[in-house]
């Protein structure tokens, strides 16, 4: 489970098992769907829909409770555990080897911490999943099987299964996982776009290890976002006890249907305080739904950098209401540039519907098909216009101005953007520090079998400092496809690691 620290203002990634409740009158339906990593055509995957309209069933009272519900629905609920190799800094094997030490003084960095060559170690961590089809497709959260090398499903019966990892989008934190297995149970899908603040909500799962343990609360809020925890937020907020043992369940309603998952806490002591966050189904459905089609995600995008509204800029702005994007950047060649939007725009409406915020904003256009025009209400100058904006495919990057992602075959599928002051601070690093952080890594890249993480900071490429991104795209031009040392800042620790080419 993600667990963000009130205190320090970091979110961690913690592994967790959450069981699943659903239940309640189904549509059944297909989607046709060609999986990249089974490279089938045209493969069936029946999901089952929850009809909004249904009575719940069987009915809760407060004689019998949620029993009935919960002894239906356990079926569709599986355990996962994987297992992942990590590298650990040796640093009892170098105790001697201080920065104050006589070697230090004649050898300088030498055999310092950076010198600590990190070793391989095996972490096991459990999770959890939701049966969505009977021919076994799981959801689940990204951070479950993220680096994994070897995924197991249980299922309720307590039958193993080597699962497949389909497909994952990070910036959601959905997983797609797949079983050799036929007629299993299956939860319905509700429709998270009706969930409202007030609603009751059932949470399953095996909280520090424990046993299966039910919770009950109620949705506390809808549309939570900028909360630093994912790229895209949209979260349903609850009450329903959750804690670290939780993470990639479900969030269900007093019928059963599927309406989140649970993927993140709000917490000062690692344990719930009653501040708990999913992932809304509708959302969940759509990354499944694309990565089962596509293989991947995809996605439209403007083009603009955006801020949020305070009191005091909706004043400078004359905005009436403390709502809606401020463009404070327009990339050029983009959609936006092309449509005329300029630095300094108000977008308050998109297809006439009200704009909220910078996230509501961000995953509107994120979710909206690639070619698709939409009309945009902005305000410049204090006047209103109307601004016919053509959406196109988001590139790999979306912000390629400030970050790069290198084609070479050692560091391919890595993404790194400038370190700035505000991010050296979030990772805990002293200042100054410098290099190029790390964004993102793909998986199954080799710079991912390498070790390296999202957070890491590269200092050095072949033996030559970066100190920034233009640095580093002139370290990484003509690498080709031989093996790249490179020298990595980790919570201030500094190591070597050698990406080589599959």
């Amino acid at each position: 489970m993600r667990i963000k620290q009130i205190q320090v203002g970091r979110t961690e990634a913690i592994a967790f098992l959450v069981l699943a409740l659903g239940l309640g009158a189904a549509l059944p339906t297909l989607l046709r769907a060609k999986t990249k990593a089974a490279g089938e055509a045209g493969r069936t995957v029946r999901l089952e829909v929850a009809r909004d309209s249904s009575p719940a069933t069987p009915q809760v009272s407060f004689a019998s409770g949620f029993a009935p519900v919960v002894k239906e629905v356990l079926p569709a609920v599986v355990n996962i555990s994987t297992t992942k190799i990590v590298r650990v800094r040796k640093t009892e094997e170098f105790a001697p080897l201080g920065t104050d030490s006589f070697w230090h003084q004649f050898f300088g960095g030498e055999f310092g911490p950076e010198f600590q060559t990190p070793r391989k170690q095996r972490e096991y961590a459990l999770g959890s999943g939701v049966i969505v089809s009977p021919d076994g497709y799981i959801l689940t959260n990204n951070h479950v099987v993220s680096r994994a090398i070897n995924v197991q499903v249980s299922t309720s019966g307590g039958r193993p299964y080597k699962a497949q990892v389909i497909g994952t989008d990070p910036k959601t934190d959905i997983a797609v996982l797949k079983i050799d297995a036929t007629n299993l149970p299956v939860l319905p899908l509700g429709n998270s776009s009706k969930v409202q603040v007030g609603d009751f909500v059932l949470a399953v799962g095996d909280p520090f290890g424990v046993g299966k343990t039910v919770t009950m609360g109620i949705v506390s809020a809808t549309g939570r976002g900028d909360l630093g925890i994912e790229h895209y937020e949209d979260f349903i907020q609850t009450d329903a006890a959750v804690n670290p043992g939780n993470s990639g369940g479900a969030l269900v309603n007093v019928r059963g249907d599927l309406i989140g998952i649970n993927t993140a806490i709000l917490s000062s002591s690692g344990g719930n305080n009653g501040i708990g966050f999913a992932i809304p189904i509708n959302l969940a459905r759509n990354v499944m739904e694309q990565i089962l089609s596509h293989g991947r995600v995809i996605r439209s995008y403007l083009g603009v950098g955006i801020q949020g509204v305070t009191p005091h800029l909706a004043k400078a702005f004359g905005l009436s209401e403390v709502r809606g994007a401020l463009v404070d950047r327009v990339s050029p060649g983009s959609p936006a540039a092309q449509a005329g939007i300029r630095t300094g725009d108000a977008i308050l409406t998109m297809n006439g519907q009200p704009i909220r915020d910078v996230d509501e904003l961000g995953l509107r256009v994120s979710e909206s098909t690639p070619g698709t025009t939409v009309h945009l209400g902005i305000l410049r100058g204090g006047k209103m216009q109307d601004v016919a904006v053509k959406l196109a495919e988001q590139p790999q990057s979306s912000e390629a101005s400030r970050v790069s992602q290198q084609s070479t075959a050692a560091l391919s599928g890595v993404q790194v953007q400038d370190l700035t002051p505000a991010i050296a601070q979030e990772l805990g690093l002293s200042s100054p520090t410098l290099g190029v952080v790390v964004a993102s890594v793909d998986q199954g890249s080799a710079a991912y079998y390498a070790g390296l993480e999202r957070g890491d900071v590269i200092q050095d490429v072949n033996h030559q400092p970066v100190s920034n991104l233009a640095e580093y795209n002139q370290a990484t031009a003509h690498l080709g496809k031989q093996a790249v040392l490179l020298l990595v800042n980790r919570g201030g620790a500094t190591f070597f690691t050698v990406v080589e080419p599959h």
